[in-house]
């Protein structure tokens, strides 16, 4: 995923911390409570908090004389308790970015089903924008159009000639600017793309306004930004939105200089009420982080923590520019033939720089869609050596279209996979365009992953898609798409397993595993509390459960309307 460097603030808040009534112990009693602290489920009576830790899981009448006699009883009225939600892969710093500019996906944007149709919203939307100023539009997808095509740089001219267009694609691997923004960008007529990047022109040499990967960066560069202050004002907001999910770790799976330096600040962290997981961007100023003795590997600023280094080798399967052994049926995001994608990067750059931060310690985190760019991923950890007695865990994100001879590979290094199930629901429909049943029906594998041994998580890449935990349980457990197609019944989770790719896999795959992820003496008391029990939800149903609270270390961040 691409960051491109402009926000506005948003007005949300995250509900004040509900202070104990003293200094004592709290003890959580009257529902369900899952500890996911095995393989099988488990519940206990009772959990018993203080300081911030869990110090006891059991029955009841021992957690009471755990507790003491000062102990405050939260009584959860026949709702199930769960640890707090470990994000897997999103974007942070993005999420602050979405809450300006023109959002697709907001039904207050209205209908945009075709062309024509989009193209009024964003004229609309422009009106109020002044001359000479930028138009930002948010989760556009052209698979969702009626014609299913690009809107095209002559098409935004058409309506906004005066203002700087840039819609921004639904995978954040791509972009459509009018003529007013190429400018900006100093992308002229007749140029060339950079190696890794996509920019069609048409017959007579005119740029088409598309830019994807590599090509947008001189528009990411160009893009207005944000104060301090505005930064500052947005994060409320944005954290709010994983709050309310029941998430109380986030991460910032691509995190640039600018927000590297914002999010260690000592200003947000006074700001922050989840844990926040930053992984610097390898390919843009890492070699000053690297020489920064505050930024090792591991550091923590309040809630803030470096986990890894991220890398990008592909694409976005659903722009069409994630790569593959295997060529597009549709061709490439301007309709060439024959495509089978590109990497953004090569193997010789990814190792080279792999080694080098392999070499200080850190851990290795690669966005890797098709599955060429997954075969770059296993090459790349096997020239660094790394074998999975060495327990580096090294993480391929989404790991979207594996084969299935490339799981022993990640056996054999220790790889921890970040799948993406909500795939199967929003993008599913466009990959069949593109790719066979049989390898469409092995997108994120969990179940083929599991019995080989690997401890899978499940993301949203927020805001590819929207936050929603419930969403995510439903779509590993029924990978049904919008009209209604199951792509790999055979990978479907269930709704332990479900749970376990958002709470326990996801703590493992960043070394969190004895601090959160489970109900456990020691651990963070950090829990999710939901209006019923997933284990026992029907499938059907899975979505309609409601996040009743949310506790990070013993206090309440958020708590649903009563």
């Amino acid at each position: 995923m691409r960051i491109v460097h402009w926000l506005a603030a948003a007005g949300l808040a995250l509900a004040a911390p509900v202070a104990a009534k003293d200094a004592g112990a709290t003890l959580w009693r009257g529902g369900t409570i899952i500890t996911m602290d095995d393989e099988t489920p488990s519940t206990a009576e009772a959990v018993v908090e203080r300081d911030g830790k869990i110090v006891f899981v059991g029955p009841e009448t021992a957690a009471r004389a755990q507790a003491g006699k000062d102990v405050q009883l939260r009584d959860l009225k026949g709702a199930t308790l769960l640890p707090g939600f470990v994000d897997a892969h999103s974007h942070f710093a993005i999420g602050l970015q979405t809450a300006g500019g023109l959002d697709l996906a907001d039904p207050a944007t209205g209908d945009t089903s075709s062309v024509a149709k989009l193209l009024a919203a964003v004229k609309r939307y422009g009106a109020n924008v002044p001359k000479g100023g930028w138009v930002v539009v948010w989760r556009y997808d052209d698979a969702q159009l009626a014609e299913r095509r690009h809107v095209t740089r002559t098409e935004l001219d058409s309506v906004l000639p005066d203002r700087k267009v840039v819609l921004l694609h639904v995978s954040l691997h791509g972009l459509v600017a009018n003529s007013a923004a190429l400018k900006a960008a100093k992308l002229r007529d007749g140029m060339k793309p950079p190696a890794g990047g996509v920019m069609p022109s048409d017959a007579k040499g005119k740029l088409t306004g598309l830019l994807f990967e590599k090509a947008m960066q001189p528009m990411s560069l160009v893009l207005p930004q944000p104060s301090t202050e505005a930064r500052l004002a947005a994060v409320d907001a944005v954290q709010t939105r994983y709050a309310r999910e029941g998430f109380t770790w986030a991460q910032d799976g691509a995190t640039n200089p600018v927000d590297l330096a914002f999010l260690t600040s000592p200003a947000a962290q006074a700001k922050l009420k989840i844990d926040l997981a930053l992984l610097p961007f390898a390919m843009t100023g890492i070699d000053a982080m690297l020489e920064n003795p505050a930024m090792t590997p591991g550091a923590r600023f309040g809630r803030v923590k470096l986990q890894g280094i991220k890398f990008v080798l592909d694409g976005s399967p659903q722009a069409r520019t994630a790569f593959f052994t295997r060529d597009y049926a549709l061709g490439s995001p301007d309709g060439q033939h024959p495509w089978d994608g590109q990497p953004v990067t090569t193997d010789a750059a990814f190792q080279g720089l792999a080694r080098k931060v392999h070499e200080r310690g850190w851990q290795i985190f690669a966005h890797a869609n098709g599955d060429a760019a997954i075969d770059m991923a296993i090459r790349g950890f096997d020239a660094l050596g790394i074998k999975a007695a060495d327990n580096r865990r090294p993480v391929v994100i989404h790991s979207q279209f594996m084969r299935p001879d490339q799981i022993p590979a990640y056996v054999r290094i220790g790889v921890g996979p970040a799948y993406f199930s909500n795939h199967t629901f929003y993008f599913a429909d466009t990959h069949r365009r593109n790719f066979p049943n049989e390898v469409v029906d092995f997108i994120s594998p969990f179940s083929a992953s599991r019995a080989a041994g690997l401890i899978p998580s499940n993301h949203s890449d927020y805001p590819v898609t929207p936050l929603d935990t419930r969403a995510q349980l439903w779509s590993a457990m029924a990978r049904t798409s919008r009209t209604g197609v199951v792509s790999g019944e055979g990978q479907r989770e269930d709704a332990y397993r479900a749970l376990q790719a958002l709470t326990t896999g996801p703590a493992w795959q960043v070394f969190e595993e004895d601090r959160r992820g489970r109900i456990k003496p020691g651990l963070l008391a950090d829990f999710v509390v939901l209006d019923r029990n997933p284990l026992d939800t029907p499938v059907d149903q899975i979505q309609a459960i409601r996040v009743l609270e949310t506790v990070k270390e013993g206090k309440t961040i958020w708590q649903a309307d009563k």
